[in-house]
């Protein structure tokens, strides 16, 4: 296709699965913002929204008829770019702020940033094992993970509680570029997901309502 042919950049974003994926990067924009200012139950709740626009982005695209080749493609690719972002970079910076940006917190946050952007180019190439099963563990299962074990901050020291979630997010990072075979969660699992996100972001609301 020449230069002149192509479609301008900003007509993919009309694309209503890519416009749901955009809300999933604002939701990870939040979430970075209150990470670094320390708002944390804020920006578990960022996270939380944008998992689940992350997976409603696919759904949308596959109920919608007559979708472009181009327009599949350059949603497959943009959904990639964003979940580095709601994935990689802001677990990586709810690390390093959670640490009190200690040095020893930088290793952690590279290995997070490192793993997501390794495990997206693998998938972007070699796609899922089966239609219904992942290699390794999906990036969304990390954040997901950590907001459940957030709930449980109260009972630890900071100190102690960075240790834990510095730990944990490592050993995920592990699954995440393992052979592992792990299901790909679709259909009613979405309507699990949606019960989740909501009833976790009405606890940290309530933890942030109770903190003002």
């Amino acid at each position: 296709m020449s230069t002149n042919q192509q479609k301008r950049m900003l007509a993919f974003a009309k694309d209503l699965p890519n416009l749901c994926s955009l809300l999933g990067l604002f939701s990870a924009v939040l979430g970075i913002y209150f990470a670094i200012t320390g708002n944390f139950p804020a920006a578990i709740i960022g996270v939380l929204w944008a998992v689940l626009f992350d997976w409603y982005d696919g759904i949308i695209a596959r109920k919608i008829k007559g979708r472009t080749k181009e327009q599949g493609v350059f949603g497959a690719q943009l959904d990639s770019m964003i979940d580095i972002v709601s994935f990689g970079i802001l677990p990586a910076i709810f690390l390093l702020s959670y640490g009190n940006y200690n040095v020893w917190f930088i290793p952690g946050a590279f290995v997070i940033i490192a793993t997501s952007a390794i495990r997206l180019s693998y998938f972007n190439v070699f796609g899922l094992i089966d239609s219904k099963t992942y290699k390794g563990l999906a990036l969304d299962n990390n954040v997901l993970i950590l907001a459940f074990v957030f709930l449980f901050e109260s009972f630890f020291t900071h100190s102690t509680f960075s240790i834990l979630i510095y730990i944990i997010l490592m050993i995920l990072s592990v699954f995440n570029l393992s052979s592992i075979s792990t299901p790909k969660f679709g259909g009613k699992w979405v309507y699990v997901l949606v019960l989740y996100v909501l009833i976790l972001t009405l606890i940290f609301g309530w933890i942030l309502c109770k903190g003002v």
